[in-house]
Protein backbone atom coordinates (compact mmCIF):
# COMPACT_ATOMS: atom_id res chain seq x y z
CA UNK A 1 0.00 0.00 0.00
CA UNK A 2 1.38 3.42 -0.98
CA UNK A 3 2.52 5.73 1.81
CA UNK A 4 0.19 8.66 0.85
CA UNK A 5 -2.82 6.33 1.06
CA UNK A 6 -1.66 4.91 4.41
CA UNK A 7 -1.14 8.48 5.63
CA UNK A 8 -4.64 9.56 4.60
CA UNK A 9 -6.25 6.51 6.21
CA UNK A 10 -4.27 7.05 9.42
CA UNK A 11 -5.24 10.73 9.57
CA UNK A 12 -8.87 9.80 8.94
CA UNK A 13 -8.72 7.43 11.94
CA UNK A 14 -7.38 10.35 14.00
CA UNK A 15 -10.31 12.46 12.83
CA UNK A 16 -12.73 9.72 13.87
CA UNK A 17 -11.16 9.71 17.35
CA UNK A 18 -11.49 13.50 17.65
CA UNK A 19 -15.07 13.46 16.43
CA UNK A 20 -16.22 10.61 18.67
CA UNK A 21 -14.61 12.13 21.80
CA UNK A 22 -16.39 15.47 21.36
CA UNK A 23 -19.33 14.40 23.51
CA UNK A 24 -16.98 13.14 26.23
CA UNK A 25 -15.16 16.47 26.36
CA UNK A 26 -18.44 18.40 26.54
CA UNK A 27 -19.57 16.30 29.50
CA UNK A 28 -16.22 16.70 31.28
CA UNK A 29 -16.17 20.50 30.87
CA UNK A 30 -19.44 20.63 32.82
CA UNK A 31 -17.31 19.68 35.86
CA UNK A 32 -13.82 20.92 34.96
CA UNK A 33 -13.03 24.33 33.43
CA UNK A 34 -11.68 24.23 29.83
CA UNK A 35 -8.10 25.47 30.39
CA UNK A 36 -7.73 23.18 33.39
CA UNK A 37 -9.09 20.25 31.42
CA UNK A 38 -6.63 20.90 28.57
CA UNK A 39 -3.79 21.37 31.08
CA UNK A 40 -4.36 17.91 32.58
CA UNK A 41 -5.12 16.36 29.19
CA UNK A 42 -1.95 17.59 27.49
CA UNK A 43 0.25 17.15 30.56
CA UNK A 44 -0.82 13.51 30.85
CA UNK A 45 -0.23 13.01 27.12
CA UNK A 46 3.20 14.68 27.37
CA UNK A 47 4.25 12.43 30.27
CA UNK A 48 3.08 9.34 28.38
CA UNK A 49 4.99 10.38 25.23
CA UNK A 50 8.12 11.15 27.23
CA UNK A 51 8.01 7.67 28.79
CA UNK A 52 7.60 6.08 25.34
CA UNK A 53 10.45 8.23 24.03
CA UNK A 54 12.81 7.16 26.84
CA UNK A 55 11.82 3.49 26.63
CA UNK A 56 11.69 2.94 22.87
CA UNK A 57 13.22 5.91 21.02
CA UNK A 58 15.93 7.09 23.41
CA UNK A 59 18.38 7.58 20.53
CA UNK A 60 16.22 10.46 19.27
CA UNK A 61 17.26 12.52 22.30
CA UNK A 62 20.70 12.90 20.70
CA UNK A 63 19.04 14.94 17.94
CA UNK A 64 17.49 17.43 20.34
CA UNK A 65 18.90 20.83 19.45
CA UNK A 66 17.82 24.47 19.41
CA UNK A 67 16.21 24.25 15.96
CA UNK A 68 14.11 21.19 16.81
CA UNK A 69 13.09 22.69 20.15
CA UNK A 70 12.01 25.98 18.56
CA UNK A 71 10.13 24.13 15.80
CA UNK A 72 8.20 22.02 18.31
CA UNK A 73 7.42 25.04 20.48
CA UNK A 74 6.29 26.96 17.38
CA UNK A 75 3.84 24.22 16.34
CA UNK A 76 2.70 23.77 19.94
CA UNK A 77 2.03 27.50 20.28
CA UNK A 78 -0.37 27.50 17.32
CA UNK A 79 -2.09 24.38 18.63
CA UNK A 80 -2.52 25.97 22.07
CA UNK A 81 -3.76 29.26 20.59
CA UNK A 82 -6.32 27.35 18.55
CA UNK A 83 -7.73 25.61 21.63
CA UNK A 84 -7.57 28.79 23.74
CA UNK A 85 -9.35 31.12 21.30
CA UNK A 86 -11.97 28.50 20.50
CA UNK A 87 -12.70 27.98 24.19
CA UNK A 88 -12.99 31.72 24.94
CA UNK A 89 -14.91 32.37 21.73
CA UNK A 90 -17.57 29.82 22.72
CA UNK A 91 -18.46 32.09 25.64
CA UNK A 92 -19.78 34.69 23.18
CA UNK A 93 -20.98 32.75 20.15
CA UNK A 94 -22.98 29.62 19.39
CA UNK A 95 -21.41 26.18 19.03
CA UNK A 96 -22.83 25.88 15.51
CA UNK A 97 -21.18 29.09 14.32
CA UNK A 98 -17.96 28.14 16.10
CA UNK A 99 -18.00 24.76 14.36
CA UNK A 100 -18.35 26.36 10.94
CA UNK A 101 -15.74 29.08 11.52
CA UNK A 102 -13.25 26.56 12.94
CA UNK A 103 -13.84 24.38 9.91
CA UNK A 104 -12.81 27.26 7.67
CA UNK A 105 -9.21 26.14 8.22
CA UNK A 106 -9.96 23.83 5.29
CA UNK A 107 -9.93 26.98 3.13
CA UNK A 108 -7.12 28.71 5.00
CA UNK A 109 -4.65 25.83 4.71
CA UNK A 110 -4.28 25.93 0.90
CA UNK A 111 -4.20 29.75 0.99
CA UNK A 112 -1.46 29.84 3.61
CA UNK A 113 0.40 27.01 1.84
CA UNK A 114 0.54 29.16 -1.28
CA UNK A 115 1.61 32.31 0.59
CA UNK A 116 4.08 30.78 3.06
CA UNK A 117 5.42 27.65 1.38
CA UNK A 118 4.70 28.34 -2.32
CA UNK A 119 2.76 25.06 -2.50
CA UNK A 120 -0.18 25.19 -4.91
CA UNK A 121 -3.12 22.77 -4.57
CA UNK A 122 -4.38 20.77 -7.53
CA UNK A 123 -7.65 21.60 -9.28
CA UNK A 124 -9.32 18.59 -7.63
CA UNK A 125 -8.10 19.74 -4.20
CA UNK A 126 -9.61 23.21 -4.79
CA UNK A 127 -12.90 21.59 -5.82
CA UNK A 128 -12.77 19.44 -2.70
CA UNK A 129 -12.14 22.47 -0.48
CA UNK A 130 -15.09 24.40 -1.94
CA UNK A 131 -17.41 21.38 -1.67
CA UNK A 132 -16.36 20.68 1.93
CA UNK A 133 -16.83 24.33 2.90
CA UNK A 134 -20.42 24.30 1.63
CA UNK A 135 -20.92 21.05 3.53
CA UNK A 136 -19.54 22.61 6.73
CA UNK A 137 -22.00 25.47 6.39
CA UNK A 138 -24.98 23.14 5.96
CA UNK A 139 -23.84 20.88 8.82
CA UNK A 140 -23.07 23.51 11.44
CA UNK A 141 -24.90 26.75 10.66
CA UNK A 142 -28.31 26.03 12.14
CA UNK A 143 -28.66 29.72 12.96
CA UNK A 144 -27.27 32.67 11.05
CA UNK A 145 -26.90 35.80 13.17
CA UNK A 146 -24.66 38.84 13.14
CA UNK A 147 -20.95 38.51 13.84
CA UNK A 148 -19.60 39.21 17.33
CA UNK A 149 -16.26 39.13 19.14
CA UNK A 150 -16.67 35.43 19.83
CA UNK A 151 -16.77 34.77 16.09
CA UNK A 152 -13.57 36.79 15.71
CA UNK A 153 -11.84 34.74 18.38
CA UNK A 154 -12.93 31.48 16.76
CA UNK A 155 -11.64 32.75 13.42
CA UNK A 156 -8.25 33.21 15.10
CA UNK A 157 -8.67 29.58 16.18
CA UNK A 158 -9.19 28.55 12.53
CA UNK A 159 -6.05 30.46 11.52
CA UNK A 160 -4.09 28.81 14.34
CA UNK A 161 -5.18 25.29 13.45
CA UNK A 162 -4.38 25.97 9.79
CA UNK A 163 -0.85 27.11 10.67
CA UNK A 164 -0.39 24.10 12.96
CA UNK A 165 -1.26 21.78 10.06
CA UNK A 166 1.03 23.60 7.62
CA UNK A 167 4.07 23.76 9.87
CA UNK A 168 3.61 20.20 11.13
CA UNK A 169 3.93 19.13 7.51
CA UNK A 170 7.02 21.29 7.07
CA UNK A 171 8.88 20.22 10.21
CA UNK A 172 7.79 16.57 10.39
CA UNK A 173 10.05 15.68 7.45
CA UNK A 174 13.07 17.32 9.11
CA UNK A 175 12.95 16.01 12.68
CA UNK A 176 12.25 12.73 14.54
CA UNK A 177 8.52 12.18 14.96
CA UNK A 178 8.39 11.22 18.64
CA UNK A 179 10.75 13.96 19.80
CA UNK A 180 8.96 16.69 17.82
CA UNK A 181 5.59 15.51 19.14
CA UNK A 182 6.85 15.52 22.75
CA UNK A 183 8.00 19.15 22.42
CA UNK A 184 4.74 20.21 20.76
CA UNK A 185 2.43 18.56 23.31
CA UNK A 186 4.57 19.70 26.25
CA UNK A 187 4.32 23.28 24.97
CA UNK A 188 0.52 23.08 24.90
CA UNK A 189 0.52 21.57 28.41
CA UNK A 190 2.71 24.33 29.86
CA UNK A 191 0.74 27.15 28.22
CA UNK A 192 -2.58 25.56 29.31
CA UNK A 193 -1.35 25.29 32.91
CA UNK A 194 -0.32 28.95 32.90
CA UNK A 195 -3.69 29.95 31.42
CA UNK A 196 -5.62 27.94 34.00
CA UNK A 197 -3.77 29.76 36.81
CA UNK A 198 -4.45 33.17 35.22
CA UNK A 199 -8.00 32.84 33.90
CA UNK A 200 -9.66 30.12 35.99
CA UNK A 201 -10.25 29.06 39.56
CA UNK A 202 -7.55 26.41 39.42
CA UNK A 203 -7.99 25.43 43.09
CA UNK A 204 -11.57 24.49 42.35
CA UNK A 205 -10.65 22.75 39.10
CA UNK A 206 -7.96 20.60 40.69
CA UNK A 207 -10.23 19.60 43.54
CA UNK A 208 -10.06 15.77 43.93
CA UNK A 209 -13.85 15.63 44.21
CA UNK A 210 -14.03 17.03 40.66
CA UNK A 211 -11.04 15.21 39.17
CA UNK A 212 -12.33 11.86 40.45
CA UNK A 213 -15.74 12.35 38.86
CA UNK A 214 -16.51 9.42 36.55
CA UNK A 215 -17.17 11.59 33.47
CA UNK A 216 -13.97 13.59 34.01
CA UNK A 217 -11.76 10.50 34.53
CA UNK A 218 -13.13 8.73 31.45
CA UNK A 219 -12.80 11.86 29.32
CA UNK A 220 -9.26 12.59 30.51
CA UNK A 221 -8.03 9.03 29.95
CA UNK A 222 -9.51 8.71 26.47
CA UNK A 223 -8.55 12.20 25.29
CA UNK A 224 -5.06 12.11 26.81
CA UNK A 225 -4.11 8.70 25.42
CA UNK A 226 -6.02 8.48 22.14
CA UNK A 227 -7.14 12.00 21.15
CA UNK A 228 -3.84 13.67 22.11
CA UNK A 229 -0.78 11.43 22.52
CA UNK A 230 -1.70 8.93 19.81
CA UNK A 231 -3.50 11.41 17.53
CA UNK A 232 -0.75 14.02 17.31
CA UNK A 233 1.95 11.36 17.09
CA UNK A 234 0.15 9.92 14.06
CA UNK A 235 -0.33 13.39 12.53
CA UNK A 236 3.34 14.28 12.95
CA UNK A 237 4.48 10.92 11.59
CA UNK A 238 2.22 10.65 8.53
CA UNK A 239 1.69 14.24 7.42
CA UNK A 240 5.08 14.19 5.67
CA UNK A 241 3.58 11.76 3.14
CA UNK A 242 0.62 13.90 2.09
CA UNK A 243 -0.24 17.54 1.42
CA UNK A 244 -1.46 20.07 3.98
CA UNK A 245 -4.62 20.68 1.91
CA UNK A 246 -5.57 17.01 1.99
CA UNK A 247 -4.92 16.91 5.75
CA UNK A 248 -7.26 19.89 6.25
CA UNK A 249 -9.96 18.19 4.17
CA UNK A 250 -9.61 14.98 6.17
CA UNK A 251 -9.80 16.93 9.44
CA UNK A 252 -12.96 18.63 8.11
CA UNK A 253 -14.64 15.26 8.70
CA UNK A 254 -14.39 15.82 12.47
CA UNK A 255 -17.79 17.60 12.80
CA UNK A 256 -19.31 14.80 10.70
CA UNK A 257 -18.14 12.13 13.14
CA UNK A 258 -19.09 14.42 16.05
CA UNK A 259 -22.61 14.73 14.63
CA UNK A 260 -22.89 10.96 14.13
CA UNK A 261 -21.66 10.34 17.67
CA UNK A 262 -24.06 12.93 19.07
CA UNK A 263 -26.90 11.22 17.21
CA UNK A 264 -26.16 7.80 18.73
CA UNK A 265 -24.84 8.75 22.19
CA UNK A 266 -26.62 11.98 23.03
CA UNK A 267 -29.83 11.52 21.02
CA UNK A 268 -29.11 14.67 19.02
CA UNK A 269 -31.18 15.00 15.85
CA UNK A 270 -29.65 15.69 12.47
CA UNK A 271 -31.59 17.94 10.11
CA UNK A 272 -31.82 17.23 6.39
CA UNK A 273 -29.42 20.10 5.68
CA UNK A 274 -26.94 18.62 8.20
CA UNK A 275 -27.12 15.25 6.45
CA UNK A 276 -26.49 16.91 3.08
CA UNK A 277 -23.60 18.77 4.69
CA UNK A 278 -22.04 15.52 5.90
CA UNK A 279 -22.29 14.06 2.41
CA UNK A 280 -20.70 17.15 0.83
CA UNK A 281 -17.78 17.15 3.30
CA UNK A 282 -17.15 13.49 2.52
CA UNK A 283 -17.44 14.24 -1.21
CA UNK A 284 -14.95 17.08 -0.84
CA UNK A 285 -12.44 14.71 0.72
CA UNK A 286 -12.96 12.22 -2.12
CA UNK A 287 -12.50 14.94 -4.78
CA UNK A 288 -9.13 15.82 -3.28
CA UNK A 289 -8.06 12.18 -3.45
CA UNK A 290 -8.76 11.91 -7.18
CA UNK A 291 -5.64 12.20 -9.34
CA UNK A 292 -5.39 15.29 -11.51
CA UNK A 293 -5.63 15.01 -15.29
CA UNK A 294 -1.90 15.65 -15.68
CA UNK A 295 -1.06 12.93 -13.18
CA UNK A 296 -3.41 10.48 -14.89
CA UNK A 297 -1.94 11.20 -18.35
CA UNK A 298 1.59 10.91 -16.98
CA UNK A 299 0.80 7.56 -15.40
CA UNK A 300 -0.76 6.31 -18.66
CA UNK A 301 2.28 7.39 -20.67
CA UNK A 302 4.61 5.61 -18.24
CA UNK A 303 2.52 2.45 -18.47
CA UNK A 304 2.61 2.51 -22.30
CA UNK A 305 6.35 3.17 -22.25
CA UNK A 306 6.95 0.24 -19.89
CA UNK A 307 4.92 -2.10 -22.13
CA UNK A 308 6.74 -0.99 -25.28
CA UNK A 309 10.15 -1.42 -23.70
Amino acid sequence: MKKPLVADISLLLVTIIWGTTFVLVQNAIDFLEPFSFNAIRFLTAAILLILLLVLFEKRQLKQLDRKLLLSGVFIGFWLFLGYATQTIGLLYTTSSKAGFITGLNVVLVPLFSMMLLKQFPSRNAVLGVLTATIGLFLLTMTDVTGLNKGDGLVFICAISFALQIIYTGKFSSKYPTMLLTVVQISTVAILSIISSFIFEDWKQSFNPDILLTKDVIIALIITSVFATALAFLVQTNFQKYTSATRVALIFAMEPVFAAITGFYWANERLSYSALVGCILIFAGMIFAELPSKKMAVGKLNRTIKDKVS
